[in-house]
């Protein structure tokens, strides 16, 4: 009697696989049923639609070499850490590895404040995250602009409530510190934003004397670096930055998803003197801090579910900052960014931000010559040669190329792959240098 009755199961078995790989329905659609429980609910059961079913299959990635702005290619170490096993968002070995991050944060940052952390998101969160917390409606909030994080950031504080007024240069040139003085005596700001790494221009801003600057006049810097942190120097504490945030994807070379965050003193201080809630739930840092351990020794609370596999990443891409060491790998990045140039110079190549100290390592934007597709240069790349070679964004879009020297990918190798893409694919446009043309 079992084995008919197993033997019957079976071939019901095979019957409904059978039906499915059809695409014939094979659940009851009769009202009142209980399938799937839902007699308990009142709700009619109904033939599933398989109209749209999937993804099938093994996912399958081609391989290719992410030299653009980022997301830059990822460390295989760092890879090998999201597939470690999850954890509980609250289970102490999981806040022991968020410590782990704090730490190794405050030596990215350069800092000795307590308060770093992990936006859940990527760049972009970082910035809605450290504006949200620090500008209060009716705060007048001056922003640099020179490419489109400067403008993105003064829509955010715009959208926050804050009086926006903005310092303007030309793409390609960075803002003085007298255009910046003058700026914030003239309207007296809450907050200063500055973009130090413009990954849309190329530019790298200078923050010589702002952090004194502001101090004087009672003002708080905050920083974009999410192009620029770990590949050229940042010294939060030194240079009186009081708020910075980053992205996981560029030189940490971990994937997109998380944006290392850091407030100092005086930002802590705005914050818990806020006369307003933060408007944002998810990015109050008054509650996501606390998940983090900003108020230990008082024991932390729930506030979102962490991500596990994300602060994996991070962990280990903290660890291999740390092995290597900022000084290494800021050279690393110099030595990366110096061996592009000499290449690109040789092509008769010049660089669209004039002014050498202007000029941003980990992004660099080369002028697309007159008569030469850009796009049809950078899509030789990618199919003969598997290299990203992004075109440009903002106000250089069609002007430039975008070449990324970032983490994983500051290596000789990947410079000669893209030096052999740019000669590969100039000289199928016919391509050839006006005397004189080298790039200075």
């Amino acid at each position: 009697m079992l084995r008919a009755t197993a033997a019957l199961l079976l071939l019901l078995a095979l019957a409904l696989g059978a039906a499915a790989q059809a695409g014939v329905s094979t659940h009851p659609a009769a009202e009142g049923s209980c399938a799937f429980g839902l007699c308990h609910s009142g709700e009619a059961a109904a033939a599933v639609d398989d109209a749209h079913r999937g993804p099938a299959g093994v996912l399958e990635i081609p391989q290719r070499f992410l030299m653009g702005p980022g997301p830059a290619n990822a460390h295989p170490r760092i890879l090998a850490a999201q597939s470690l096993p999850l954890l509980g968002h609250m289970h102490p070995p999981f806040l022991a590895i968020m410590d782990e991050i704090r730490q190794g944060l405050r030596y990215l940052f350069q800092t000795s404040s307590n308060y770093t952390l992990l936006a859940s998101g990527t760049g972009h969160a970082g910035m809605e995250m450290a504006l949200a917390n620090l500008v209060e409606p009716g705060d007048t909030v001056l922003v640099g602009v020179n490419g489109i994080w400067g403008a993105r950031a003064a829509d955010m504080a715009e959208r926050l409530g804050g009086k926006v007024v903005t310092v303007e240069v030309p793409a390609g040139r960075s803002i003085s510190l007298q255009q910046l003085t003058e700026a914030v005596e003239k309207h007296s700001p809450a907050l200063l934003f500055l973009t130090q790494g413009e990954s849309s221009t190329g530019v790298l801003q200078s923050l010589a004397g702002v952090g004194e600057l502001c101090r004087a006049r009672g003002a708080l810097l905050l920083v974009d670096t999410v192009a620029a942190l770990g590949g050229v120097p940042f010294l939060a504490d030194a240079w009186g930055v009081d708020a910075v945030y980053t992205g996981s994807q560029k030189c940490l070379s971990a994937p997109p998803g998380a944006a290392p965050l850091m407030l100092g003193p005086r930002a802590v201080a705005r914050l818990r003197g806020r006369t307003t809630k933060v408007v944002s739930y998810n990015w109050d840092l008054n509650l996501v801090g606390n998940y983090w351990g900003w108020d230990e020794p008082a024991p932390r609370t729930y506030h979102h579910t962490g991500m596990v596999s994300m602060w994996y990443a991070v962990r280990e891409a903290l660890a291999l900052v740390a092995e290597e060491g900022l000084p290494a790998m800021w050279a690393r990045h110099a030595a990366a960014h110096a061996q592009l140039w000499e290449g690109l110079r040789a092509l008769g190549l010049e660089p669209f931000v004039e002014d050498p100290k202007d000029r941003l390592t980990t992004v660099n934007t080369i002028k697309v010559p007159e008569g030469v597709d850009w796009s049809a240069l950078s899509r030789h790349a990618m199919e003969r040669y598997s290299v990203e070679i992004s075109g440009g964004l903002g106000p250089t879009a069609g002007k430039v190329w975008r070449v990324g020297l970032m983490g994983y990918n500051a290596r000789p190798a990947n410079v000669e792959l893209v030096l052999a893409a740019f000669r590969s694919g100039l000289a199928l446009q016919g391509y050839r240098p006006a005397v004189g043309a080298a790039a200075s």
